[in-house]
C-alpha cells in the first residue's frame, strides 16, 4: 500500500480544486496529517487583480480572500486524504464564524494557513474547520468555517 501524501504541490492542488487564476489562492499544502490538519502556503504578489482596487497605492489582501485561501487549503487536505484527485470535488461554504483580522497582508508576504478539522470524516458531506492565517509568525486572521463536500457519484 502506498504511503499517504503529506503535501500537495500546485499540480496536485489543481487536480483536486476546480479553482483557477485569479481565484486559486493556495500555492502549496504541506504537513498534511490525514483529514486532521494541514498547513497551506500562499505567496502574495502584487500582480493579483484585487490589488488594483483594494486599495490603490496601499495594496491589502481582502479578508474574504484570506478566508477563501484557508477554505481552499482545507479542501486540498480532505482531497488528498480521500484520494480525490481528478474526481471533480466541489466544496461550498455553509457558515463562517468568528472571523477576526489582526494584521494587514500585503504583496511580498507569505501567508501560512494552519487548518484543523473540528468535525468531519471521510465520506461525510459536512465538515467544520478552524483556520489560522499568519505572516512571519504573526496572526493575520482566524475563523471557523463549515463546508459541504459535494462528492462525485461513484
Amino acid at each position: 500500500m502506498a504511503e499517504p501524501l503529506k503535501s500537495a504541490d500546485i499540480q496536485m492542488i489543481q487536480r483536486i480544486l476546480p479553482h483557477r487564476y485569479p481565484f486559486l489562492l493556495v500555492d502549496r499544502v504541506v504537513d498534511i496529517d490525514g483529514t486532521s490538519s494541514a498547513v497551506g502556503l500562499k505567496n502574495v504578489t502584487m500582480n493579483e487583480p484585487h490589488f488594483q482596487g483594494h486599495f490603490p497605492g496601499n495594496p491589502i489582501m481582502p479578508g474574504v480572500t484570506i478566508i477563501e485561501a484557508m477554505a481552499q487549503t482545507s479542501a486540498v487536505m480532505v482531497g488528498v486524504a480521500m484520494d480525490m484527485a481528478d474526481k471533480e470535488l466541489l466544496v461550498y461554504f455553509m457558515a463562517i464564524d468568528g472571523a477576526k483580522f489582526r494584521r494587514k497582508v500585503v504583496p511580498g508576504d507569505v501567508l501560512r494557513m494552519t487548518i484543523t478539522t473540528l468535525r468531519g470524516k471521510p465520506g461525510g458531506k459536512v465538515w467544520r474547520f478552524k483556520g489560522v492565517a499568519e505572516v512571519d509568525g504573526e496572526m493575520a486572521a482566524e475563523c471557523e468555517f463549515t463546508a459541504m463536500m459535494d462528492l462525485p457519484k461513484e
